[in-house]
């Protein structure tokens, strides 16, 4: 649990600076999650952090923590807020075994302590890379995480139901040969690799958008 525990704030920790190289103008940035912005990714991710910290304080099956919401004026601020009560709380649970409930999962919501935090863990190692490819800045988890969370990237469940609203991946793809670590942890979640946003000036659009909705990602 401790070496989890620090892999996942590591995880966390890696997105909240990458966000902190971001300017307001750049909510409006497309991301590699489809028909999201990248103020819409960050309403996600704050979302998450916070109904995560509610699942390890024995809260979640209270919808109200997991409710996406445009964040606020000062968007980076607020995400960071978000990741450190979601690290804390991991800090705060006491062993492997304690019950989390995260609705959504609706065939099995309640899931161990530590399986639920290796979902967060790959999530953010994900969404890291989203945040990263968006901003069209480098992005390298380091050995140790990603080591960690390829078993975790390759363990999760494939098939047409990914397709589906409100899937947390889309459809897993094939590496390649030669892919490297990172690669393959993101195209088994269904990223592609390639993915870039624009090096300069801004996406079109407004980061008000749909920041209230989820969609596969």
């Amino acid at each position: 649990m401790a070496r989890l525990r620090h892999l996942d704030a590591q995880a966390v920790r890696d997105s909240v600076n990458l966000v902190r190289q971001m300017t307001p103008g750049d909510l409006i940035r497309p991301t590699p999650c489809p028909a999201w912005t990248l103020a819409d990714l960050l309403a996600h991710m704050t979302a998450q952090h916070r109904g995560f910290a509610a699942a390890a304080f024995g809260h979640g099956q209270n919808l109200a923590h997991w409710r996406v919401r445009p964040l606020g004026e000062d968007a980076a601020a607020e995400y960071g807020e978000a990741a450190e009560q979601a690290i804390h709380a991991f800090a705060a649970v006491d062993g492997p075994g304690r019950p989390f409930l995260l609705p959504e999962l609706p065939a099995v919501q309640t899931v161990p302590a530590a399986r639920a935090i290796g979902f967060h863990l790959i999530d953010y190692v994900a969404h890291s890379w989203d945040i990263a490819s968006s901003l069209a800045l480098p992005y390298d988890p380091g050995p140790e995480l990603l080591a960690a969370a390829l078993p975790l990237a390759c363990a999760v469940p494939d098939g047409d139901f990914r397709l589906a609203p409100n899937s947390p991946f889309r459809p897993a793809l094939p590496a390649g040969d030669g892919a490297s670590t990172l690669e393959r942890i993101l195209t088994a979640l269904g990223r592609t690799p390639g993915w870039r946003g624009p090096s300069g000036g801004r996406a079109a659009g407004s980061h008000q958008g749909s920041a209230v909705r989820d969609t596969t990602c």
